[in-house]
């Protein structure tokens, strides 16, 4: 019989006294981002799912306060209603892992989940701006606020952003929100091999278009999303007011003309096809097959691509992120070679059986100056070693 237990505390002070009484606890938000989780390891669930409401959010401050355990859904609606957004566009791993429940906005936080607009609007950690949190010793700690500050030395907020649950409890979050556009537009690129697709974005990103997309799907790639199917597909959206994106569109169609045939998607479409992108949608029908997201110079994503031989591959953040979906085994150490070849970056897999995470790291190994300053930092937050660190190395 298992001796595996799962506490679902309603309040910060039942985080606490749980916390301190046992050992040995997994962070669990919606249940829709566990990477790396190894099944068959005994420990107990702690999860902030029952911890969830909005707890104040005013448009005009562009700022939301929430439990950790709210999910994502309601922090989306009450912000359509202030007619804003989160601006780092994050991305549900639902479709690409086969998750069920519901992503939380603790779990997106811990997880640093970014979508495509990354790259121009920075990482979900540069939106979050406070929480209340519960180390390994018990305490309740409150760090940052409602506004944005200069921080000298370690950003405790920071740390927390993207550490998967491994060094403390978050019970409350802030961060900051942005307004809604009026209207997007896609520019699409047809035909482009990776490498001139590679040329085609870094000429668009040096225009004045303010382009806040850039993607690139090879042939076998776009085949999957009906309105760029026929030929490879290079994607950059415009986001803004309806006559300055009309604008901007006709501006980049002359500057990018000599890359051949063009297309332009509409509103709607443009919000169907960087949701398929963001989500990870082309690698979501094999399940049983290793997903690596790795992240390079963005010139040298197509390259990585070239070095691995990868038939299944597709490119965000103007060709820095590549998924990359493996045949048969994750090759670990073949993917992370080839990446330090092209003058390094890092690989994470997302996807990958129980067997295959038992011999593949599933986050980028440290180097030692940087195994020496986490293994400090998880000292300070959980010095009893009561957060399970999983494959977090």
């Amino acid at each position: 019989m298992s001796s595996i237990k799962t506490f679902k505390p309603k309040s910060e002070e039942e985080c606490a006294s749980i916390i301190l009484e046992g050992s040995g606890f997994e962070i669990l938000g919606g249940g829709t981002r566990a990477i790396g989780k190894l099944d068959g390891i005994e420990c107990n669930i702690l999860s902030t799912s029952a911890m969830s409401g909005i707890i104040d959010y005013e448009p005009a401050e562009m700022v939301m306060i929430a439990k950790a355990g709210t999910p994502i859904a309601d922090i989306e609606k009450a912000l359509a209603k202030g007619k804003q957004r989160m601006i780092f566009e994050p991305l549900d791993y639902r479709t690409l892992l086969g998750t069920k429940g519901k992503p939380t906005i603790g779990g997106l936080i811990a997880s640093n989940a970014s979508g495509p607009r990354r790259f121009v609007a920075g990482a979900c950690r540069d939106s979050f701006l406070g929480a209340r949190f519960v180390n390994g010793k018990g305490d309740a700690i409150k760090a940052g606020g409602r506004v944005m500050k200069n921080v000298t030395g370690l950003d405790l907020i920071k740390l927390l952003a993207g550490s998967w649950g491994t060094l403390a409890l978050m019970t409350e979050v802030t961060f900051k929100v942005v307004p809604q556009v009026e209207t997007e537009a896609t520019l699409v690129l047809h035909g482009l091999s990776n490498e001139k697709a590679a040329q085609a974005m870094a000429a668009a990103m040096a225009t004045s278009c303010e382009v806040t997309g850039a993607a690139h799907l090879p042939e076998n790639i776009a085949a999957g999303f009906k309105d760029v199917a026929g030929k490879s597909a290079t994607l950059l959206r415009l986001e803004g007011f309806e006559n300055s994106v009309k604008i901007r569109i006709e501006k980049l169609q002359t500057i990018l003309s000599a890359f051949g045939e063009q297309s332009v998607l509409n509103n709607k479409q443009t919000t169907a096809v960087w949701a398929d992108v963001r989500d990870v949608k082309p690698f979501s029908s094999s399940k049983d097959k290793p997903v690596w997201r790795a992240s390079v110079a963005p010139m040298a994503g197509h390259h990585l691509v070239s070095e691995l031989g990868a038939e299944n591959a597709f490119f965000d953040w103007q060709g820095g992120l590549v998924w990359l979906q493996m045949d048969e085994a994750p090759e670990a150490d073949k993917v992370r070679s080839a990446i330090a070849k092209l003058g390094g970056g890092h690989a994470t897999l997302i996807r990958a059986t129980d067997e295959q995470r038992q011999s593949a790291q599933v986050f980028q190994p440290e180097n030692a100056a940087v195994t020496v300053i986490s293994k400090r930092i998880r000292e300070q937050f959980d010095p009893m070693g009561k957060y399970y660190t999983g494959r977090m190395g």
